[in-house]
């Protein structure tokens, strides 16, 4: 009965968490813009064939996000979210990958505990799609957020997609971890597959080292690319102010 009662609990959360995922969707898409109504809850509750309470839930979560605001009596309204997340600017690459190390490697700790079968089938294959270069990227973000979930724990989900919402939209960080990511194809595998080995263990500890393991070597390659920029931008301005300076076309 306990098991029973388990299984309706996830088929209701999947069910809340596929309508937030589709309303953002659309939301990012535009068609529902900033300072927009959405439709009634009967109308979406019809949309999505769930039920009320099951769209309440998922209102609630968006208005967590600050993706809607709910003003009694008037309606849902979606809020001006990149207005609303000014403060992403100030976040650089290293900090969003310590921040990233930090809740990341706790979830890992927290999923070895509390994975079921499924989820590590699902992981699973996340880590095999991360030897496609097409799919890697999809995947990477795919593994990292089967784990979030495998938490239970929807505090640990949200903030683990808002800090990939600042991984996918904040345009010095998409730069950076473009530097990175496109090279040492096979040391993040090898990264991934350490996570997964230690997940699939149920050892929390490893799970939790392996994650540190994979941002540590992650941040240190940043500064090491921040690092060739700067010495690149410095050559150039030498270059140049070798040229301005440069007496060497008045000896010949």
């Amino acid at each position: 009965m306990a098991r029973l009662k388990g299984i309706k609990i996830m088929k209701k959360r999947r069910r809340f968490w596929t309508v937030v995922e589709k309303l953002e969707a659309l939301i990012d898409k535009g068609v529902y813009p900033a300072g927009s109504r959405l439709p009634a809850e009967r109308e979406l509750a019809e949309a999505y064939d769930v039920s009320r309470p099951t769209i309440r839930e998922a209102i609630i979560a968006l208005e967590v996000r600050e993706r809607v605001e709910v003003k009694t009596g008037s309606g849902v309204y979606v809020t001006d979210f990149a207005g609303s997340d000014s403060s992403l600017k100030s976040i650089s690459a290293f900090e969003l990958t310590q921040a990233r190390a930090l809740v990341e490697a706790e979830a890992a700790a927290l999923a070895a505990a509390t994975i079921r079968d499924t989820e590590l089938s699902a992981l699973k294959q996340a880590l095999d799609d991360m030897s496609s270069a097409e799919k890697a990227d999809e995947a990477d973000q795919r593994f990292h957020e089967i784990i979030s979930r495998a938490t239970r724990n929807n505090a640990i989900v949200m903030s683990i997609n808002n800090l990939w919402k600042v991984r996918r939209n904040e345009p010095q960080v998409i730069a950076a971890y473009k530097d990175v990511c496109s090279q040492g194809i096979e040391q993040r595998i090898k990264e991934h597959t350490a996570i997964y080995d230690a997940i699939a263990k149920r050892d929390s500890s490893a799970a939790r080292k392996s994650m540190h393991n994979h941002f540590n070597r992650l941040i240190n390659a940043l500064f090491e690319a921040s690092e060739a920029k700067a010495l690149e931008e410095i050559k150039r301005k030498t270059d140049e102010t070798r040229g301005l300076y440069s007496i060497s076309h008045l000896t010949k």
